[in-house]
This record gives structure tokens, C-alpha cells and sequence, in this order.
């Protein structure tokens, strides 16, 4: 059996995450983490529409979506993103450990990320979020 993250470093395929963060300078941080990662950024958005928009043309695997970009009703919003991107994964990123990782799980996403992590912690993470993809 393959270690975790192993499929990243010695197939030929590259883990596609698509970023969606109003702050450039996130999205430009999640970026560099992700290129040292060895995953392939399929796209970038700064607003939620722009979300819906390109993400399902993205092909992305992952999808890391701020909390705070999505509308007034999050589980509707992601209800529609997984309906445009149904085999994705869908990662909130949040700003602080509170009701919102419970609420972003709640509202249909996969998993959740801490902005307040250390780096290494977001890459382990993300790590993690690649190798549970299945193989095409």
C-alpha cells in the first residue's frame, strides 16, 4: 500500500487545487505552499461568483474555499458548488477555531483548514486531503 502523499511525488499525476480567498495575499501564501506541495493551482478566485463560475472548468480535485467569501446561507452555496464540482473535494479554510469549523463541516464541506495553523500543520493537511483522492 502506498504511504500517504505518495501518489504525489512518484505518479505522473499532479493533486489540482483550485483557491478561493477575497485576500490576495492568502491566496499568493496558499500558492507557494501548494506549488511546494507539488500540486498543480488550477485557478483562483476572489469572490464567490467568480467561485461558481470557474471552478467546475477548473477540474480541481480540491476545492479551498474561505468561509468568510461564501454567501449569507453557506449550506446552500455549497450545496451548489458540489452540484457544479461533485467529485471535488471541498476544504473551508476558516480564520479562527471556533463555531465556524463546526458550521463549515455542518454545512457540507469535506473537511475544514485553519488559517491560524502553523504551515507545516496546513501542508500535512493538505497532504492528507490529496492522498484520500482516488487514483484515476
Amino acid at each position: 500500500m502506498d504511504a500517504p502523499g505518495e501518489r504525489l511525488l512518484y505518479d505522473n499525476y499532479m493533486t489540482r487545487v483550485y483557491i478561493a480567498d477575497s485576500k490576495s495575499e492568502e491566496r499568493s501564501a496558499f500558492r507557494l505552499l501548494l506549488q511546494d506541495l507539488k500540486m498543480e493551482v488550477t485557478g483562483e478566485a476572489a469572490d464567490w461568483s467568480t467561485t461558481l463560475a470557474e471552478a467546475p472548468i477548473s477540474r480541481s480535485d480540491i476545492l479551498l474555499v474561505d468561509w468568510e467569501l461564501l454567501p449569507n446561507s453557506p449550506t446552500a452555496a455549497l450545496k451548489k458548488l458540489r452540484k457544479a464540482c461533485p467529485a471535488a473535494l471541498v476544504i473551508i479554510l476558516v480564520s479562527h477555531l471556533d463555531a465556524r469549523h463546526q458550521a463549515a463541516l455542518s454545512a457540507g464541506a469535506d473537511a475544514f483548514i485553519s488559517k491560524g495553523e502553523m504551515p507545516e500543520r496546513v501542508a500535512e493537511n493538505l497532504r492528507l486531503a490529496a492522498a484520500s483522492i482516488p487514483a484515476e
